[in-house]
């Protein structure tokens, strides 16, 4: 495995790291492919129950290495990019059923804005940017960028923001419901490791009906969104962390919760 991508667990955290510094993690296929592959052992090791994608250096993620596209010999070519590099790994984000934090360090642009907006919650470093940087080179916004920008700030803002190409700080994307929450900058690692263990030590199960019962709410109608619902919350209350919860509250005492 390509030290492209690092990976640590530690506390039932996978923190998952980009490490391309000295191209600001801007992704070539190599580097794709292994975050693919460690999103799958993530989602399988039942030791990991929340996960944490950062960037080394700098960065979290300018995009796509533009060199890897310019080269007669290594450009994959648009359609490889996207079916096998960024669409995968969106998707795999969304589906698998354990909670996933952007630990946004620094300039998130273009696909790089993008993964970090697919993300169940984005907390971002103070001095971090967002930048749908397409349009400045001639594309439209990929990695997703079309479905969840306008879902979070509205279809005009999202526009506005693909079409002009705008640098917004943290503190902006936070105002606009872009993401969870900014943090100052000497108290960001502290913030992120607080919320990936409170995750870390709840109800998984519960946690990962959550995220579908959203994910399907971005196109189901109200009636079959309230049958989902009841679908997913008689499912919820026949796991062990239901019973555990139950028994804390009753017994007055924390919940200690084995994700099951």
């Amino acid at each position: 495995m390509s030290n492209s991508i690092l990976l640590k667990i530690e506390n039932k955290i996978a923190f998952i790291t980009l490490n391309r510094p000295e191209v600001f993690n801007s992704f070539n296929r190599e580097m794709a492919l292994n975050l693919q592959s460690i999103l799958d052992d993530c989602e399988t090791n039942n030791d990991v129950r929340a996960i944490v994608i950062t960037g080394g250096g700098k960065a979290f993620c300018a995009g796509q290495d533009l060199k890897e596209v310019t080269s007669p010999e290594l450009n994959p070519g648009f359609k490889k990019i996207l079916e096998e590099h960024y669409n995968p790994i969106i998707l795999r984000i969304r589906n698998i059923e354990k909670p996933i934090i952007a630990a946004v360090n620094g300039v998130a642009a273009g696909a790089g804005a993008n993964i970090a907006l697919a993300c169940d919650i984005v907390v971002a470093n103070q001095k971090a940017h967002f930048i749908q940087a397409f349009s400045l080179i001639g594309l439209i916004p990929d990695s997703a960028g079309t479905f969840f920008l306008p879902r979070l700030i509205g279809f005009q803002k999202a526009t506005a923001l693909a079409m002009l190409g705008d640098k917004i700080s943290a503190e902006e994307a936070e105002r606009l419901g872009m993401i969870y929450k900014f943090v100052p900058s000497d108290e960001f690692e502290e913030t992120i490791q607080k919320i990936a263990q409170k995750l870390a030590n709840m109800p998984t199960k519960a946690l990962g009906l959550i995220k579908k019962t959203f994910n399907q709410s971005l196109t189901n109608t109200l009636e079959e969104q309230l049958a989902l619902e009841s679908k997913h919350q008689i499912e919820a209350a026949g796991t062990e962390d239901y019973a555990e919860g139950v028994a804390a509250f009753i017994e007055k005492r924390t919940p200690n919760f084995k994700g099951k």
